[in-house]
């Protein structure tokens, strides 16, 4: 086999779960193949340098193999190589959401019983404030 569908590949290589996943990516601007946005029925040959963006991480990848069907995570690790520079790019996106805080954490701990039953007062408080 000498080519293959984007969609297809991308399935096949594990960087989407489903095809249709695949084709929404292409179809949204998501994959560039030699730098251009691309259809889902580009051919993709050997030696194509391909880039796609999951989330907020981009990946720059040569392709090394091509394959229509979903095999092992060993196989499809062989379809691609990843360039260095985006290898660093990913661990250092990685290390940095690695070390901000998680969502929430600035509230403080959660709320014992006695302060739950305390705004729950205070919301009644209001609302009677209001209906009168």
């Amino acid at each position: 086999m000498e080519h293959v569908r984007i969609d297809k590949w991308l399935w096949a290589a594990r960087f989407f779960k489903t095809r249709s996943a695949a084709t929404e990516a292409v179809l949204g601007g998501r994959v560039h193949v030699n730098g251009a946005r691309v259809k889902p029925s580009r051919e993709l040959h050997v030696a194509d340098m391909v880039e796609v963006t999951i989330g907020a991480v981009r990946r720059t990848l040569e392709v090394t193999g091509v394959a229509d069907r979903r095999g092992p995570a060993a196989v499809a690790a062989t379809l691609y190589a990843e360039t260095q520079e985006s290898v660093a790019a990913r661990e250092q996106h990685a290390r940095e959401r690695r070390l901000a805080r998680p969502p929430g954490a600035d509230l403080g701990a959660r709320p014992t019983k006695l302060d739950r039953r305390r705004l729950d007062a205070l919301r009644r408080a209001q609302q009677d404030k209001r209906s009168r």
